[in-house]
């Protein structure tokens, strides 16, 4: 996930502000991480450079 996508994401539950933690990164993309909602507390996993931002069950 390149971090400039950052910018235009929000989250698909409250559409609240986002924030990334990396674990692993390289010169283009973040390779593995979790990004996470300031407003709901939900969490979306980075694995293998793909974001999965679809919400929990029950959201």
């Amino acid at each position: 996930m390149k971090r400039s996508l950052m910018d235009i994401l929000c989250c698909p539950v409250c559409k609240g502000d986002l924030t990334v933690h990396v674990d692993e990164e390289n010169e283009k993309e973040i390779l593995e991480g979790v990004i996470r909602c300031a407003a709901c507390r939900v969490e979306y996993p980075i694995h293998e450079g793909i974001p999965n931002l679809l919400p929990p069950a029950g959201h």
